[in-house]
């Protein structure tokens, strides 16, 4: 049984920075491919970020590149979002989620992926 359960959302001002966790529960977690995805309120779930296994090759979104950070401590079971530089469009609700696949690529279609966690909100006020 997989767990994925994140942590770290709030309420931030615009230029401020928030760093989400995710705690993940299963085994060879070091294995798998893991990301990170966003929905904003009637828009489609996006990736943001994702990183593969232990050598954490990593994928960023244009709209996050030299903002966010994706990592993994394998000995924790947990990969984080380090999100720098926070804008107004970056209010949604951010998901974690691990992949079908093992391997070090990073998997950035939602369908690569098979286990999801509940969400938490980030705001960023203007």
């Amino acid at each position: 049984q997989v767990q994925l359960v994140e942590s770290g959302g709030g309420l931030v001002q615009a230029g401020g920075s928030l760093r989400l966790s995710c705690a993940a529960s299963g085994r060879a977690f070091s294995l798998y491919r893991m990301g990170w995805f966003r929905q904003a309120p009637g828009k489609e779930r996006e990736i943001v970020a994702a990183i593969g296994w232990s050598d954490g090759r990593t994928y960023y979104a244009d709209s996050v590149k030299g903002r966010f950070t994706i990592s993994r401590d394998n000995a924790k079971n947990t990969v984080y979002l380090q999100m720098n530089n926070l804008k107004p469009e970056d209010t949604a609700s951010y998901f974690c989620a691990r992949a079908r696949e093992i391997g070090p690529q990073a998997s950035t279609s939602p369908d690569e992926y098979a286990y999801w966690g509940q969400g938490t909100q980030v705001t960023v006020s203007s």
